[in-house]
């Protein structure tokens, strides 16, 4: 049963944490790949923060959970066709990135949470890193995670693995059915990708993690407990051997990088970067759209978001989001809806399909239509998306220098502004 959903699983997916002195200033540095099927499409989703009335009820992709008091602003990028996200940040300043992952415990059909639902909700509820882990941790346990993970009639199932960040720390979360096991990162660099990397260094675990590996014959008990080599797969295909190669390409690129070197720029280009597959394009799969955060020791520092709403970061521009009092939904960022007639809400699901592609999403796929038929007019609009990424290098840049303090209202319109110039370059009128 583990592997029954293995044989067309994505290749790629991949999250790094930077944490001083590995960043070259003193920040956390967050990154994220989501790779999913070719054509999906991931909008870019502003939920502000709210009250609810007690007992309420919340409605994730499949399920229903109950609904907490109060909860945070949140930043998402998702596949547009469901409730959770692949990464994004609140407005504390955490962040959080997911991984398929497949285990000895086995993955089933039955509906439950989403990792990517666990992740919005961690989001949502929770203030620092460990907080949101904890939520994380409890409602897995309350509500287990399960359920077909893209938009198409044959199931498509896995188990999950975090990588979450503040200003202060990361964890590294590891999970197999309601087990888990989690890992504190205080400085240096990580990297998690679709596999299980927590081996002896253990920070906090499910209290019945090992007592359960014990009685299914994985660990003897007595020798030390390895969370990777106890609950990985004993015979892995051939593509989550391929994740170990990514895994350790990934960790290579961040070592590579003299320490107290790393820097907002340097997660972008480990993520367009194609030779280690980390920026992916095969098969059914691809890239579909990548994050990078800037979270600064000092509070009184903005955090900085870079989202791309846009499928290969190496034909992408990170444009930049901060959180504010008057920030706003840009609207060129958000996919069609369809109520009930959504193949996601009809039963059986799935059975139709239907066109979510964003303003956004058009006019880059046309852009990267005209970049591979014509060389020189590609390098041309290239050379305007770079120009435009390094536009947005410099706002952050200030920002943190404190050399120019932008308006309320000019920070609640930073990203809905660097899209309008990014669909000008598409020669696209939003």
């Amino acid at each position: 049963m583990a592997s029954l959903y293995l044989s067309d699983a994505p290749c790629s997916c991949d999250c790094f944490v930077s944490l001083p002195p590995a960043s070259a200033i003193p920040a956390v540095i967050f990154a994220k790949n989501s790779d999913r099927p070719r054509d999906e499409v991931q909008e870019v989703v502003l939920v502000p923060s709210g009250t609810h009335a007690p007992g309420s009820r919340l409605q994730c992709t499949y399920i229903e959970v109950d609904q907490v008091e109060r909860t945070h602003a949140v930043i998402l990028s998702r596949p547009a066709w469901l409730w959770g996200a692949e990464m994004g940040a609140n407005e504390h300043g955490v962040c959080i990135g997911n991984e398929a992952v497949w285990t000895q415990e086995p993955v089933g059909q039955e509906e439950a949470l989403l990792g990517m639902d666990l992740l919005r909700l961690g989001l949502e509820r929770g203030s620092s890193a460990q907080e949101a882990l904890t939520v994380i941790t409890n409602l897995l346990e309350q509500y287990g995670q399960g359920g077909s993970c893209r938009e198409d009639p044959t199931p498509f199932c896995y188990h999950n693995t975090f990588l979450l960040a503040d200003r202060k720390e990361a964890w590294v979360l590891e999970t197999a059915g309601k087990l888990w096991a989690a890992q504190r990162i205080r400085e240096g660099a990580r990297n998690i990708s679709n596999q299980l990397s927590i081996g002896t260094d253990i920070t906090a675990e499910h209290p019945e993690l090992r007592a359960h590996a014990q009685k299914q014959g994985w660990w003897d008990g007595q020798t030390t407990f390895d969370f990777a080599r106890v609950f990985s797969l004993v015979h892995q295909p051939v593509r989550m051997e391929a994740a170990k190669a990514r895994f350790q390409a990934g960790r290579e690129l961040l070592m590579k990088q003299q320490q107290g070197s790393i820097t907002a720029m340097t997660m972008m280009g480990i993520l367009r970067n194609k030779e280690s597959g980390i920026c992916m394009d095969s098969g059914g799969f691809r890239t579909t759209a990548s994050m990078v955060s800037v979270l600064p020791r000092d509070p009184n520092q903005p955090c900085v978001h870079f989202l791309t709403a846009t499928p290969d970061p190496s034909r992408s521009v990170f444009k930049p989001f901060v959180f504010g009092a008057e920030v706003a939904q840009a609207p060129q960022v958000l996919s069609p809806t369809f109520g009930n007639k959504d193949p996601v809400r009809t039963h059986p699901r799935f059975q139709t399909q239907v066109d979510r592609r964003h303003l956004l999403y058009r006019g880059h796929q046309a852009a990267l239509g005209s970049m591979e038929s014509d060389q020189e007019q590609g390098l041309q609009l290239q050379k305007k998306q770079q120009d435009l990424e390094q536009e947005g290098q410099e706002v952050l840049r200030k920002l943190l220098a404190g050399e120019r303090a932008l308006s309320p209202q000019q920070l609640a319109s930073l990203f809905q502004a660097f899209v309008e110039k990014e669909s000008q370059v598409y020669g696209q009128q939003l």
